[in-house]
């Protein structure tokens, strides 16, 4: 599995997860639990997305080109 978004950003994150369903690659969300330890004032643990190593080139794109243009509007 390869790290493709870490953020604590929870709508980043729920968009990041919807591009890829929408995609159809698998991803698996990682730390969420303790990314909320002390409501998420610990920025340094970050909720993680991971995908196959053979989607992580294509997810790693589709996300840098939706997040590049929800940054944009």
């Amino acid at each position: 599995m390869i790290e493709v978004l870490a953020t604590n950003d929870p709508v980043k994150l729920s968009f990041a997860q919807a591009i890829l369903k929408e995609a159809g690659i698998e991803a698996v969300t990682l730390d969420e639990q303790t990314s909320s330890t002390f409501g998420g004032a610990l920025p340094w643990i970050k909720r993680r997305i991971l995908v196959r190593e053979q989607d992580a080139d294509r997810a790693k794109a589709l996300l840098l080109d939706a997040l590049k243009d929800d940054a944009e509007q």
